[in-house]
């Protein structure tokens, strides 16, 4: 089972998508920890929305169709839909 999910920052006031196929909590985890990259920016990442997936593949094309967007207004919508 894989997971698409997107998680928010309140310091920075962003979202932020991927995918797992990894327990999501640990996923979680591993974003707010000490890290180079866009993540380790801030350590309040809250999991806002997920879907679950049978394959990597399938999470992988819903986290490139949601990055395709380019529009946090449609991913706020998605996430007050959910």
């Amino acid at each position: 089972m894989c997971h698409f999910y997107i998680v928010y920052s309140p310091t920075l006031d962003k979202y932020y998508t991927g995918y797992t196929c990894d327990k999501l909590l640990e996923r979680l985890r591993k974003h707010n920890s000490n890290h180079k990259g866009y993540t380790g920016k801030a350590k309040d990442w809250k999991i806002v929305y997920t879907e679950v997936f049978s394959s990597k593949e399938l999470a992988y094309a819903r986290e490139r169709q949601i990055k395709s967007w380019k529009s946090r207004k449609r991913i706020e919508s998605l996430i007050k839909n959910k």
